[in-house]
């Protein structure tokens, strides 16, 4: 049988071979090549189409186009004649890279022995759930070769198609736009598709010499896109759907109303004062939430709010007063546990040269569109419309709200208008289900902006304590220890979204040690004696995972401390860093790349410029990792109170780029949040309320606020590296720098708030 036959099994692994249907389904002239990728015709056209099954969340960071092209490319194929569709859930798009990254989420005694070289355990880990998430820039680390792979079977079906019509061997056949070509003979894969689908591809798949990759200058910026991003024009034009543009027939609209941050429970509301409301048509509550359901939104959000609902706590409720009180005693009286250390400098820190906190407050996710979704019953199936991270996880927390088996709810996987990690949130899921059963009808359920702020779980708040010793030339760092207050917030959010837990529940993680919480605190720096140490804290809130991860806020206090013992060592921050990176000229290129992109002045005598730089790296088994690297230039300055930010100059070192259109806006996305972060986004909480829960009140920059922006890359060889995170990691401490270097002012807090000298 060959490859299109519908009996096609998909081999998951070679170490321990499992088969299981291949979960793409054929339409009428359609053959499945494997589970990542379809071929067949329009109908009424005679070309063929190849369509890419995409196995991960689209947050606008372009991995749609990006699944598309890698299979395109080595497939020889038009990239005009190239579709997209959701991947259904499946163990055949299970995440092996981000199912070892949180090993310590799942398996955290095995994670700890530092076991499973080869990664074996991870890929039966998120085989079995299945892992289906998108989350940690993982993506191109674990699908970047299957997709090739699809691309290259379908490369050898179709040039041996025509390889027996010319009769010559295949090997010496190519693909190109989507035609076979031998010589001067072509034929079009629309001519041979009928007969290259009875052919089996090799079992070793034959890949191209070289994978896909565009060099830095290759194009030319005022050059057409090689490969255009496939969703752009329906975004431009407003055709495109998104979860909240879902509409099905007969179906009525509900709005939510959540109790404050944290555990709190419903007890009391007017029903009767939503019978006024015009459209009406059922109160639906839980023990967490009261919504309304109507014929429009609108009416279904008046009456909920018309409703007045009380919630008292049954557990911990946020409060930013009783968080800076916990922090400060953790940070000046905890037991610390030490995390990752290189030599012991705590004899060294005795007498430290530099001694200082830093601060970082509870970060919102705040993405343009909120959470949204659909929920239909037919057939004893429920089906879900969701734009979700985690479909899987989705899928569940449905099945359980609506007491129907997984197996019987279908996820139609939408694309998110942001999310930064909020959309790893799946309670709307279980909502909507809920609300779905009780009113018998498609139901879309839709969060205001108040509810998205007031339900939306934020970035851990923390503390840091960093100590230096200078060596007596002041020439370098001989002693560095970073201790962190911080509650177990991987742990907390891994217990909500792999296993199920209660937002209550998961807090009483929250006082472990946590490494995942504290990655990116040891510096890359050549300091002989150096520690990370945790003081797990109860914040009696809950905390989230949010873009950047750890390293948003270790790169933050890091970068601004070597700036700070620069100062004190009376050197050049630039060449300070330098000097202290032997054996890392990847990260060196990217400082000087960054410094001549905006003309480095040296970052003193009131220039206003200050400079930062960081590395994230994902390990993928085997003792292979993946590396991205960024510095970053901040020009910025102090007017009437607020920072302006006038120049931000980045070079990314991420490897191999892929479409350089795509890094670029991932890049550039990533230094607009990292300065959103830095000047604003962050609230504190009264009894379980956020002070700001409208964009407005966030502080966010507006377009009139963004700076110029540059942006250049390292022409590099290496295994790509995802660069949605690492674009904005560098941004705080840059512009905190520059701060320094423009008012003599130190800046030590997220958002920048000056403390002083």
């Amino acid at each position: 049988m060959g490859a299109g036959g519908l009996g096609a099994l998909l081999i998951a692994f070679p170490l321990l071979p499992r088969r299981h249907p291949v979960p793409l389904l054929a339409g009428k002239d359609e053959h499945v090549i494997d589970a990542l990728l379809k071929v067949g015709r329009v109908k009424g056209s005679k070309d063929c189409i190849l369509t890419v099954a995409v196995p991960l969340c689209e947050m606008g960071q372009g991995i749609t186009t990006l699944v598309a092209q890698i299979v395109a490319d080595e497939a020889g194929a038009d990239w005009r004649k190239v579709a997209v569709e959701a991947a259904p859930i499946s163990p055949a798009y299970a995440d092996p890279v981000l199912s070892a990254k949180w090993a310590p989420l799942w398996m955290p005694a095995f994670a700890s022995l530092g076991g499973d070289a080869d990664g074996t355990l991870a890929r039966l880990h998120a085989e079995r759930g299945p892992l289906m998430v998108t989350a940690d820039g993982t993506a191109l680390a674990a699908f970047e070769a299957p997709l090739r792979e699809a691309g290259a079977a379908l490369r050898a079906m179709m040039a041996q198609a025509a390889a027996d019509k010319w009769g010559v061997g295949w090997e010496e056949c190519d693909t190109k736009d989507s035609f076979v070509i031998h010589g001067k003979k072509r034929l079009s894969f629309a001519e041979l598709l009928d007969a290259a689908v009875d052919y089996d591809p090799p079992s070793v798949p034959v890949l191209r010499a070289e994978p896909p990759r565009e060099a830095p200058g290759q194009f030319p910026e005022s050059a057409p896109a090689r490969h255009p991003r496939l969703d752009m024009p329906a975004k431009v034009d407003g055709s495109f759907t998104f979860a909240g543009d879902v509409r099905l027939p007969g179906m009525v609209f509900a709005a939510i109303a959540h109790g404050p941050q944290g555990a709190s429970v419903l007890s009391s509301y007017d029903k009767q004062a939503a019978a006024s409301v015009r459209g009406l048509i059922t109160v639906v509550k839980a023990k967490r939430w009261l919504a309304a359901v109507a014929t429009g939104w609108h009416a279904a959000d008046k009456a909920v709010r018309a409703m007045e609902p009380h919630f008292k706590a049954d557990g911990p409720i946020a409060d930013s007063e009783k968080t800076l009180v916990a922090l400060d005693k953790a940070l000046t009286k905890g037991e610390p546990s030490r995390l990752f250390s290189e030599g012991d400098p705590d004899a060294l820190l005795a007498k430290p040269s530099l001694s200082v906190r830093y601060d970082v407050e509870a970060a919102f996710h705040a993405p343009l569109e909120t959470a949204s979704a659909t929920a239909r019953m037919r057939h004893g199936k429920l089906e879900l419309w969701i734009a979700t991270q985690a479909p899987e996880r989705a899928r569940r927390a449905a099945a359980r709200a609506a007491s129907v088996a997984r197996s019987d709810v279908i996820v139609y996987p939408m694309h998110a208008g942001g999310s930064f990690d909020a959309r790893l949130d799946t309670r709307i899921a279980a909502e909507v289900a809920t609300i779905c059963k009780v009113v018998g009808k498609p139901v879309q359920l839709t969060y205001s902006r108040w509810q998205e702020a007031l339900a939306g779980i934020p970035r851990t708040p923390l503390s840091a304590q960093v100590d230096g010793v200078l060596s007596p030339d002041k020439t370098r760092v001989l002693g560095w220890r970073a201790r962190l207050a911080v509650p177990a917030t991987a742990f907390e959010s891994g217990a909500r979204l792999l296993d199920g837990w209660g937002v209550k529940q998961a807090m009483d993680l929250q006082d472990q040690v946590d490494p995942m919480a504290c990655e990116g605190a040891l510096p890359l720096y050549r300091i002989p004696e150096k520690a990370v140490d945790q003081v797990p804290l109860a914040l009696r809130q809950p905390t989230a995972r949010f873009r950047g991860q750890a390293h948003g806020y270790t790169a933050f206090f890091t970068e601004s401390f070597i700036d700070e013992l620069a100062d004190a060592a009376g050197k050049e921050p630039l060449s300070f860093r330098v000097g202290m990176l032997e054996g890392e000229p990847r990260l060196v290129a990217c400082l000087q790349g960054a410094g001549r992109l905006a003309q480095w002045g040296g970052g003193i005598d009131a220039s206003g410029q200050g400079i930062a730089c960081h590395q994230m790296e994902l390990v993928t088994g085997g003792g292979r990792s993946r590396k991205g690297l960024i510095a970053v230039v901040a020009t910025a300055r102090q007017e009437a109170g607020v920072v302006r930010v006038d120049r931000l100059s980045a070079y990314a070192d991420i490897g191999r780029v892929i479409n350089m259109d795509i890094a670029r806006q991932q890049i550039e996305g990533g230094l607009m949040f990292g300065l959103a972060h830095a000047v604003g986004g962050a609230s504190s909480y009264a009894k379980g309320r956020p002070l700001a829960g409208r964009l407005a009140q966030l502080g966010l920059p507006l377009l009139a606020d963004c700076p110029k922006v540059d942006i250049a890359f390292a022409d590099s060889n290496e295994d790509p590296f995802d660069p949605g995170e690492l674009g904005m990691v560098a941004v705080a401490p840059a512009i905190a720098n520059a701060l320094f270097s423009a008012t003599g002012v130190r800046f030590r807090r997220l958002p920048l708030i000056s403390e002083g000298l």
